[in-house]
């Protein structure tokens, strides 16, 4: 889905006052993410993420309920339009400064503490978007490459069920970045709440983690992650493999991008060449 099918779909959801060519793209991955006046409408990548889009919903009320600081739906029910999930939500005010990681673990430590909301969360399915990322990337990629990353996937998520946590199992976030924080006058706020699951809470500790060793984060930020947050999940024996399974699973979602553009079929060559020579100090890039 490029940006010009989206728009296209945003037209015919109607759900903005005004003109979808007006509205302005924030985002474009597996959404894209069109912002106008008060609104914020987001257009899902095709119909398998319509379940998700539902889920994310009620996730947003439990939490309003809950008083934990996240985005606001403003339509209580997704919709399907043309074969792409729609949802639409109240816009953010303007940011007073960029979210820093020690924002997200104060967030992070409150949504652990929640006790399992009244309707069901998945388990944190870090390698279930696999196939499809690679089914969307067609003959961009080498076939050798995806199926690499396929044995990956199903070698990691053998060892991940198998792991014994060292923090209580129960809801977590599931892609817990700086970019999904997002500070307003009233303090940092929870975004892109699709991915909260009922797993093991390393999940959203060790994507950090691997930020600090792939994508360039600073060590001193790292640490005030750590510091705010009350625990180094390096410490933790499973966190190799839960690292792993994130990396196979960046991988792949960059490869949906690659058909359609040269930087990204670029970028997940680069990634797949470091895991096949087991080289961790090679510099990945965010896109």
């Amino acid at each position: 889905m490029d940006e010009t099918r989206a728009r296209e779909v945003l037209a015919a959801a109607g759900v903005l006052p005004g003109s979808a060519r007006d509205a302005a793209l924030l985002a474009l991955g597996e959404n894209a993410v069109f912002a106008a006046g008060d609104l914020v409408v987001k257009v899902g990548r095709d119909a398998e993420l319509l379940e998700r889009a539902r889920r994310e919903l009620d996730i947003a009320v439990w939490l309003a309920k809950a008083g934990v600081p996240a985005v606001r739906a403003a339509a209580a029910e997704a919709l399907l339009v043309e074969g792409h999930p729609v949802t639409v939500w109240h816009r953010l005010p303007d940011p007073v400064r960029p979210a820093e990681p020690r924002d997200l673990a104060e967030l992070l430590r409150v949504v652990h503490a929640l006790p399992a909301p009244p309707f069901a969360l998945p388990a944190r399915e870090l390698l279930g978007g696999v196939e499809r990322w690679l089914r969307l990337a067609g003959d961009a990629i080498d076939p050798a490459d995806a199926a690499y990353l396929r044995e990956r996937r199903d070698g990691f998520a053998g060892a991940a069920a198998r792991l014994t946590p060292v923090l209580p199992v129960g809801p977590i976030h599931g892609d817990a970045l700086p970019r999904n924080v997002y500070v307003g006058p009233d303090g940092p706020v929870l975004v892109d709440l699709e991915t909260f699951s009922f797993d093991l809470r390393e999940h959203d500790l060790v994507v950090m983690a691997l930020s600090r060793d792939r994508y360039g984060l600073p060590a001193a930020a790292y640490e005030g992650f750590v510091s705010a947050y009350g625990w180094d999940v390096r410490e933790w024996e499973g966190c190799s493999v839960l690292r792993g399974a994130r990396e196979t699973a960046s991988c792949a979602w960059v490869a949906q991008h690659a058909a359609s553009n040269p930087k990204a079929l670029a970028e997940f060559r680069r990634r797949v060449a470091s895991l096949r020579d087991g080289d961790e100090s090679v510099r990945w890039y965010s896109f």
